[in-house]
C-alpha cells in the first residue's frame, strides 16, 4: 500500500517550471520500506519511466533530469535503492532503513527492490508503457530485469553498465546471460572510455531495436552525463530523446 509522506513543488534549473513531487514509500520484496519521488504531471496512459541511481547515491541523481522527461510527456518514479548514500542534497532513505534493519546493502541486494518498484508502478500508476532506466550498477540490473521479465517492461535504458557482481557471488557473465533474452528496445551509453565494460553485453542482446551512443568527448559515468553543468550533456540528451521518441 502506498503512503504519501511529502508533497512539494520544485523549480527545475533546466526548464524553469514547477514540478510537483510526491515522496512516497512502498515495500520491497523482503518488506524493507523503500522511498521514491513520484512525478506524474501527465495522464496515466503516458509512458512511465522508473529511474534507479548509481553507487553511493540516491534518487537525487534525477533532480535535474526528470523535469525534462516529464516535459517530453513521460511520468517518472526515481527510487532510492538500498545500496546508496547522498547526492544533490538528497539522502538515500532506503539505505538508511536497510542499515537500521541490519539488512545487506551490496549492489546485488538491490535487485528485489527493482522487482518491487516495477510491480508497484504497474499496480498503482502506469497504464501505458513502462521503461526501466538505470545508472552504473543499477544500469546493469535493469538489463538483467528486462531479460528475466520480458513481459513486464517495454524498454530499458542503461547508463554505464558492466559485469559488476562477480565479487558478490555472481558469475562474470551474470548480466550478459539475462541480456541475451532481451527482446524489448534497449538504449546503452556511458563515458567514452567505458565502452569495453558493456560491449559484450550489448552484442548479446537479440533485440531488433537496440541503440548505443558514444560521445566524441570523454563523457561521464552514469546518468549524471545528462546534468546540464556538463557541456556535452546536449549530445547525450539528443540521443536519449531520439530513443524515447521512438517508443511513443
Amino acid at each position: 500500500m502506498k503512503k504519501i509522506i511529502l508533497l512539494v513543488f520544485c523549480l527545475s534549473p533546466l526548464w524553469g517550471v514547477a514540478q510537483e513531487v510526491q515522496t512516497i514509500t512502498f515495500n520491497s520484496k523482503d518488506g524493507l520500506e523503500l522511498t521514491a519521488d513520484l512525478y506524474m504531471p501527465n495522464d496515466k496512459a503516458a509512458p512511465f519511466i522508473i529511474l534507479f541511481h548509481q553507487a553511493r547515491w540516491s534518487r537525487g541523481e534525477y533532480k535535474e533530469i526528470v523535469p525534462r522527461l516529464t516535459t517530453l510527456g513521460f511520468n517518472c518514479l526515481a527510487v532510492d535503492l538500498r545500496s546508496g548514500g547522498e547526492v544533490n542534497g538528497v539522502k538515500n532513505q532506503s539505505s538508511i532503513n536497510a542499515q537500521k534493519a541490519m539488512k545487506p546493502t551490496a549492489y546485488v541486494d538491490t535487485y528485489p527492490d527493482i522487482e518491487a518498484a516495477v510491480a508497484y508502478v504497474s499496480d498503482f500508476y502506469a497504464e501505458g508503457k513502462i521503461i526501466l532506466w538505470g545508472s552504473s550498477y543499477s544500469s546493469a540490473l535493469v538489463l538483467k530485469y528486462a531479460g528475466d521479465h520480458v513481459g513486464n517492461v517495454d524498454a530499458v535504458m542503461s547508463f554505464s553498465p558492466g559485469e559488476y557482481f562477480a565479487g558478490q557471488g555472481k558469475s562474470k557473465t551474470w548480466i550478459t546471460e539475462s541480456a541475451s533474452k532481451i527482446t524489448q528496445p534497449v538504449f546503452i551509453t556511458s563515458a567514452r572510455g567505458e565502452k569495453s565494460s558493456w560491449s559484450s553485453i550489448f552484442a548479446a542482446i537479440p533485440s531488433e531495436q537496440k541503440v548505443n551512443f558514444m560521445p566524441t568527448t570523454a563523457g561521464n559515468h552514469g546518468s549524471r552525463a545528462l546534468w546540464p553543468k556538463f557541456g556535452d550533456s546536449v549530445f547525450y540528451w539528443e540521443a536519449v530523446e531520439n530513443f524515447l521518441n521512438s517508443l511513443k
